[in-house]
């Protein structure tokens, strides 16, 4: 009997979720530097190169921020995959921020 090798294609291979969020800042303020610094480490961590991450500062697009909803700063938003979720605050509690973007601790990659 001969056997065939056969070489994975492109559509082989496994498919990779992005993971879309927001983030919204008020400028420089403490909170939302330490929010930016912390989502970084979060998404190094558990999602590499599967996320996209908007950073929207509310003080230069206050507009935004009213017509997305968002009322405090630091607060984050997962789009998509869904279902969404929002974490508000300085984003030091991974273990609620990975679970609010659908990650398991045990998924470091």
């Amino acid at each position: 009997m001969v056997r065939k090798r056969i070489k994975a294609t492109k559509a082989d291979a496994p498919v990779t979720t992005v993971v879309v969020m927001r983030l919204y800042v008020a400028g420089r303020a403490p909170n939302s530097v330490k929010a930016i610094a912390n989502l970084e480490a979060i998404c190094r961590r558990y999602l590499r190169d599967g996320y996209k991450l908007e950073v929207v500062d509310v003080c230069e697009h206050p507009h935004r921020a009213l017509a997305d909803g968002v009322i405090v700063t630091p607060s984050l938003a997962k789009l998509s995959p869904g279902p969404t979720s929002n974490v508000i605050g300085d984003l030091s509690d991974t273990g609620s921020v990975v679970a609010a973007l659908g990650l398991h601790a045990g998924e470091a990659g």
